[in-house]
């Protein structure tokens, strides 16, 4: 037993390192701006869907399933083909995927605007190429999948407009591309981080993105309790 606990606090420790040399979420010391181009709020309520990648993917729906006016989120894989979507196989870095997480939020209580201002300050940090925290590899790539012409403007003006205005250290190379298909991943991803709160990635690297969550934007958060 005692090798045990001196082993997992060993791998504590160097998980604690790499998140904190590497970045779990936004480089930045600076607020991260409201997007000046963005849909206004519609009059009715409805369902729209939006599609993020930024590093694993447990991280990034713990984010949004929290934030307020979001309906539904899943885990899942995006920009590669149905047939190499397991997660055996993204993990070899070779199908083109990247995790990602399909938000579907209503469209009078939340813009997408706002979905890019969370995924931008507290997500992911998006100055790192092809690797967050600890994960390195392409399915751990800056993505964002659009799903209209609109989404794909309000985006590219969201990054031009941080990028102008300095707010990261580094140019943001979050990739902007058209969501040619989503595939749900594996059963045991979808919640994860809900559902394993003791798990040692979980507390060093999405914990601290949900407390930021809560802290940046209390207007948008409320805790989430599962299906």
């Amino acid at each position: 037993m005692p090798g045990r606990v001196a082993l997992r606090s060993a791998f504590l420790s160097l998980l604690v390192a790499s998140c904190l040399v590497a970045g779990c979420r936004a480089a930045t010391n600076v607020p991260v701006p409201a997007a000046t181009n963005d849909a206004p709020l519609t009059q009715n309520k409805g369902k729209q869907t939006a599609v993020f990648a930024g590093g694993c993917f447990w991280g990034t729906q713990s984010v949004f399933e929290r934030v307020k006016g979001v309906l539904a989120t899943t885990a899942g894989y995006a920009g590669g083909s149905a047939g190499t979507a397991t997660y055996d196989q993204v993990t070899t870095e070779t199908t083109g995927h990247a995790e990602s997480v399909r938000v579907v939020y209503d469209p009078s209580k939340i813009t997408y605007g706002q979905l890019l201002r969370v995924f931008f300050s507290v997500a992911h940090d998006p100055t790192e190429l092809n690797r967050q925290g600890p994960d390195v590899g392409t399915s751990y790539r800056s993505v964002i999948f659009y799903s209209s012409d609109e989404q794909r403007k309000i985006s590219l003006d969201y990054i031009a407009q941080l990028d102008a205005a300095g707010v990261f250290p580094k140019k943001i190379v979050t990739q902007v591309v058209p969501l040619k298909g989503f595939y749900e991943a594996e059963a045991y991803h979808q919640d994860y981080a809900l559902h394993n709160p003791n798990n040692p990635y979980i507390q060093v690297c999405d914990r601290p993105k949900i407390e930021a969550l809560k802290r940046e934007f209390p207007e948008l958060f409320e805790d989430y309790k599962g299906k």
